[in-house]
């Protein structure tokens, strides 16, 4: 289909792009960028995006680490090994894979992290810059959709956008960005959430509606313009008895309904998911090179 923004092939040019910098980088002398991964427990998905991060590491010739860590660990413990990463020299930025098992408090460790290590952009140090317009390592979702948006030439200044979540991961920080005097940005932004009134009412306004709200093919033909711009974060598994796998992967977008309406749209997966890993790696490139 035309109309697709193809987050898989983009985030593959990107990583391209990537490779051949270290590249130059190694033959200069330069430091290769090194990013550290945390990952606590056996949780089938965190095992699947830590597997992914660390082989995109591998393809643009980053040094990665992998540490693992039983699901018992204590939060002491964990806070320690925060602690260790933070004074690494040679470690540039690393993440601490969410979510962390019950007994553990993720917010004490995300505020632990270092801010000039937060490749994740998680820490309240760096929203807070987001949100001023300074330098800062954004969120990786929010950060690979503004790129997509913007390799792709999507307009967004004078657009109406509706954000569908508020989640701090993904809906505040891509209000924030789409409104700010920015390419991508200058939107008029509407945040919808559970307690909306009317909500159908926004999005068949909407110019583009970023849907991240976690429930599958929430979002609805009869609920959008033609012409419409759809960004779906959402990734949801259906059980599917058709399916080998017995179930299939979706969005929060009924993408068969919706994408004859749009004239971009993601798919799920292929789209916002590859983005998001990529601009984990643009975070890490910036933290080597001491630029934020």
């Amino acid at each position: 289909m035309s109309n697709i923004l193809d987050g898989k092939g983009l985030a593959q040019q990107i990583k391209d792009e990537m490779a051949t910098e270290v590249a130059s980088m190694m033959i200069n002398g330069d430091k290769i960028p090194h990013l550290a991964a945390v990952l606590v427990g056996e949780d089938p998905a965190s095992q699947v995006y830590v597997r992914n991060k660390v082989r995109s590491c591998e393809q643009v010739g980053f040094k990665s680490t992998l540490i693992r860590k039983d699901a018992g660990i204590s939060e002491e413990e964990l806070l320690a090994v925060v602690e260790k990463l933070n004074q690494d020299p040679d470690i540039d930025g690393f993440i601490v894979q969410l979510p962390l098992p019950k007994h553990i408090d993720e917010h004490k460790v995300t505020l632990a992290i270092d801010p000039k290590k937060d490749v994740d952009g998680f820490h309240p140090s760096n929203f807070g810059r987001m949100a001023q317009g300074l330098p800062a390592y954004l969120p990786a979702t929010p950060n690979g959709i503004m790129e997509m948006l913007k390799r792709y030439e999507v307009p967004t200044e004078g657009k109406e956008v509706v954000v569908l979540g508020r989640s701090n991961i993904v809906g505040m920080p891509m209000s924030i960005l789409l409104a700010q005097k920015n390419y991508p940005g200058n939107a008029s932004v509407t945040i919808c959430h559970s307690r909306t009134k009317d909500l159908e009412e926004h999005t068949r306004r909407a110019d583009i509606i970023v849907a991240a709200i976690g429930i599958p093919e929430f979002l609805k033909a009869n609920m959008v313009k033609e012409g419409v711009v759809i960004i779906d974060v959402g990734i949801n598994r259906v059980d599917d008895e058709t399916r080998k796998r017995g179930y299939r992967l979706c969005g929060d977008v009924d993408f068969e309904g919706v994408s004859p309406k749009a004239s971009l749209i993601t798919p799920v997966p292929g789209g916002v998911g590859p983005m998001t890993v990529v601009s984990l790696l643009m975070n890490t490139l910036k933290a080597s090179k001491g630029t934020v």
